[in-house]
């Protein structure tokens, strides 16, 4: 499916400027309103991030405010989970696989017992269930988060002294690699192109610069993996991916964030190969 006039109608982004971006809430209603049945579901499973943390808040509370950005509400959290303690393998359009696989899993004795964090083994499934997508670049997006998220994380735990075998996230090559590695680069030169990328991110010590520069460094993939796909509903899929980056810093002042990015994407540009 080309989608010319839905993408020939969404404004130019500009990294550097906020007031280029719809919200996210706007584009949502547009994309829901254009995308086939196949695609919106490419663009849901990039929106269960939201719903993975909307299930941890509501198993806390029922009552609990939930991320309007997120696929489901109180009150499918509530039906679902009465189906999936009615079911053991329930059919619903709501539920992904992933999901029903947690749910069972918190809720063994004997399997709850080797999970040291809801939140990581949640996401341990989420990145292995966005990983397998049929759509490659969905597949890839779900693989190039879950690395740099991982060496990031390596990186701390090595620094502070923590066990980074069980903070580590996912069970690809990378993830595997990094919990078998004792080297600087964790084993993983020539296994991911933007390792050194992301050791350079690393050593910022500034927290503000080095969040900017992770950001900068997807939209740059982002950018990479879009080029050939002009009108598909990949280039729609990193429009709305490129809009949720904008859209985390709005707390922050429209002066300092287009500095930093603009800076930060420059640099990018010139220095990162793919």
């Amino acid at each position: 499916m080309k989608y010319y006039y839905l993408i020939a109608g969404l404004p130019d982004l500009q990294p550097d400027n906020i007031k280029t971006a719809p919200t996210i809430t706007a584009l949502l209603e547009e994309l829901d309103a254009a995308l086939t049945p196949h695609d919106a579901e490419l663009l849901r499973l990039l929106r269960m991030r939201y719903d993975n943390d909307n299930l941890l808040a509501y198993l806390e509370n029922k009552e609990a405010e939930l991320n309007p950005l997120g696929t489901l509400t109180n009150t499918d959290w509530q039906e679902l989970f009465t189906l999936m303690d009615e079911t053991e393998h329930p059919k619903d359009k709501r539920l992904q696989p992933y999901l029903i696989d947690f749910y069972h899993a918190i809720n063994d004795e004997k399997e709850v017992a080797g999970i040291t964090s809801k939140e990581d083994f949640l996401a341990t499934l989420y990145y292995n269930f966005g990983s397998k997508c049929n759509n490659t670049f969905v597949a890839a997006w779900f693989e190039f988060c879950l690395n740099v998220n991982n060496i990031l994380t390596a990186i701390a735990c090595r620094k502070h002294g923590f066990d980074l075998k069980t903070a580590i996230v996912g069970n690809n090559e990378v993830a595997n690699t990094i919990r078998n590695s004792n080297t600087r680069d964790f084993g993983l030169a020539g296994l991911f192109d933007e390792l050194n990328s992301v050791l350079a991110i690393a050593d910022e010590t500034n927290l503000l610069v080095r969040e900017k520069k992770i950001d900068a460094l997807k939209w740059a993939w982002l950018e990479e993996h879009t080029f050939f796909s002009y009108f598909g509903v990949e280039r729609v899929l990193a429009y709305y991916l490129c809009c949720e980056l904008m859209h985390r810093w709005d707390n922050l002042t429209m002066e300092q964030g287009n500095e930093i990015f603009r800076n930060l994407l420059n640099d990018l540009k010139k220095d990162v190969k793919f």
